[in-house]
């Protein structure tokens, strides 16, 4: 999910399990069974002594078979992976000052403690993961010009609700599904009534996450129907794998945003005879996740933003990356400015971190409303649909109290407004592990 601008406010398969082989029906003689009866003739041993012996079949023995995906997908990760060990995401062993960490004895045994209880940050982040894999790869090959962007919408978050086992703060959907078209780099989920349709020509950013226990997932990719914008979405796919590279413990936030932007504007795009530089959107960035945080901080402390481009003086941030930390590191990349304003109906909102514990204004509704946000969604985003869903009726004069009161947050889209620009995402998150930094979100198609 990208971050509010500024100013204003792996390669894993799909991890399907292995189809057991049938066990074929046979029939077996077990001529020393001491169980085998003798069985003479009617009138005696027939052939002088020769005994007849019964013969036993031994019982058909099947396997059931394991459990696989559906398509839509519909089978609960729980079902599939019945042992509760989830796939590992990308490893990729550390460079430099950092290489001893693959065979140190400490860092090895840091690793095997924190792995060793399903219940920890791995077993939720990789879960979360295998999800986001499994609802994207049916999303990428489903999703045409044509379809509704409520119908898109639907069809990610139905997925995602029923893999992840959708319960209420053990686990859920991240965060509103962002669908920003051409333009609107981030923040544009349909709201309800909302009748765009993707057209042939588009370039959609797919922004959405999935959490476990709190631990978000955020990823996303860029669509397109056509080539004309294929650089575009090279350039920032590059870029993206660029800022991984960079990224890894005791690295310093700056260092990872000029690597991005060195490989983003490496780029071109020609369209119709006229060409394009790529740009990094330098007001957006990447950033550190917290449990049920995207946008990463813990208690008074902020969390760290991840950017895009190169810092210069007194914007310099030389904060480091540090050993358990889990970051989203996503770009972002324009054919115009380079750098977005909010612009048009809002969708995405959040309970506002600085808000007062108990609601005292007057409007019975605002605060019959923000008890439902608390109970329904915490800290997570959320959106006007994600209000129907928790069956939410006539709220959007409450809303809009709120949001003026300063109890919720309101994000609208991030327009890149130089005519005819073209922006492109995509994002990874994450994990400094002791050993390694694992891409936990590494698909085969990104």
């Amino acid at each position: 999910m990208a971050p509010v601008a500024v100013p204003s406010v792996e390669e894993l398969s799909i991890s399907e399990p292995k189809k057991e082989k049938k066990v074929e029906d046979v029939e077996v003689d077990d001529e020393d069974n001491d169980d085998d009866d003798e069985v003479d003739g009617e009138d005696g041993p027939s052939n002088g002594d020769a005994k007849k012996k019964k013969k036993k079949k031994k019982s058909k023995k099947k396997k059931s078979a394991p459990a696989t995906q559906s398509e839509p997908p519909r089978v609960g990760l729980s079902k599939i992976f019945k042992n509760g060990v989830y796939p590992v995401g990308e490893e990729v062993e550390y460079p430099d000052d950092n290489a001893y960490r693959t065979s140190s004895a400490e860092m090895r045994e840091k690793e095997r403690l924190a792995q060793e209880d399903p219940s920890t940050m791995y077993s939720n982040i990789r879960r979360a993961g295998e999800v986001h894999r499994q609802v994207r790869a049916y999303a990428r090959k489903t999703i045409k010009p044509g379809m509704t962007m409520t119908e898109i919408a639907n069809l990610i978050e139905d997925g995602t609700r029923a893999l992840v086992e959708e319960n209420g703060f053990d686990s859920g959907i991240g965060f509103p599904t962002g669908l920003s078209v051409n333009e609107i780099a981030a923040h544009y989920t349909p709201n309800p009534g909302d009748k765009q349709v993707l057209q042939k020509k588009d370039v959609m950013k797919v922004d959405f996450g999935v959490h476990v226990n709190g631990r978000i997932v955020d990823s996303a990719f860029t669509m397109n129907f056509e080539p004309t914008w294929d650089r575009l979405l090279d350039a920032v796919k590059d870029a993206t794998n660029a800022g991984i590279r960079e990224a890894g413990i005791d690295v310093r936030l700056c260092d990872v945003g000029e690597a991005v932007q060195e490989v983003m504007e490496s780029y071109e795009v020609e369209v119709d005879g006229k060409t394009y530089p790529v740009k990094s959107i330098s007001n957006l960035n990447g950033h550190s996740i917290t449990p049920y945080t995207i946008h990463g901080g813990i208690g008074d402390k902020p969390g760290k933003s991840v950017p895009i481009v190169k810092q210069h003086g007194a914007d310099k941030d030389t904060q480091r990356m540090e050993e358990g930390e889990y970051f989203a590191i996503e770009t972002f990349g324009s054919t115009g400015r380079g750098r977005v304003i909010e612009e048009g109906a809002c969708s995405h909102y959040a309970l506002a971190g600085s808000a007062p514990e108990k609601y005292t204004g007057h409007h019975q509704s605002a605060k019959s409303l923000l008890a439902s946000v608390k109970r329904n969604f915490g800290t997570l985003p959320f959106c006007r649909r994600y209000l129907d869903h928790a069956g939410e009726k006539n709220y959007l004069l409450a809303l809009n109290t709120l949001v003026k009161e300063g109890f919720v947050m309101d994000y609208p889209p991030l327009v890149d407004p130089q005519p005819g620009a073209m922006t492109a995402q995509f994002e990874h998150t994450i994990l400094l592990r002791p050993t390694c930094k694992e891409v936990v979100s590494r698909g085969d198609d990104y």
